[in-house]
């Protein structure tokens, strides 16, 4: 009988030291548990300003070339909605040594994708341009914009301008200032 009191008593004592030695310190998982918080560098509302390269690529219409060339602008778009915004720009580009100033407005559809931080995005607009001939114009776009920080991004977009009396695809790549 005293070596069966010894057992239990030794089995009791090992029992209640590995169970204090796993209870910790009487904090749950809870408490332990980190919360993670993403932070967008795109905001629900914001204004842009861009500065930008753009370069006009065209072909024929009407059987005669289209000549274009390399120039320059600025933009202000508003985001009024995370995935939507409207924008005005205006640039100038060399064409033939004449030169040609547009001036133009659009619609931004954007998608921002904040793991990546970069925003595909759809433009949508029309404008004017002025140079030999003044014309009205049309253009469908598509772009994508990286951001460094909430304020300081980089974007690269194409268009295809459509209406009298060219048909040209353009280039556009810049820097973007967001606040």
């Amino acid at each position: 009988m005293k070596h069966i009191a010894t057992l239990l008593t030794t089995i009791i004592a090992a029992t209640l030291a590995l169970s204090s030695a796993f209870a910790g310190d009487g904090k749950t998982f809870k408490d332990y548990k980190e919360v993670e918080t993403s932070t967008s560098l795109f905001r629900d509302q914001e204004l842009q300003i861009d500065g930008f390269f753009i370069q006009t690529f065209a072909g024929r219409t009407n059987g005669q070339e289209i000549n274009t060339g390399p120039g320059g602008g600025f933009a202000i778009n508003g985001i009024f909605a995370r995935y939507f915004g409207l924008g005005v720009e205006n640039y100038w580009s060399s064409n033939d040594n004449r030169g040609s100033y547009t001036l133009g407005g659009f619609g931004i559809l954007r998608y921002p994708i904040d793991s990546l931080n970069i925003a595909p995005y759809v433009l949508v607009g029309g404008g004017a341009g002025f140079s030999k001939t003044n014309y009205g114009f049309g253009s469908l776009g598509l772009g994508a914009e990286y951001r460094f920080t909430k304020n300081l991004g980089t974007f690269v977009d194409g268009r295809w301008y459509y209406g009298a009396p060219d048909q040209a695809g353009v280039l556009r790549t810049g820097l973007r200032y967001s606040f």
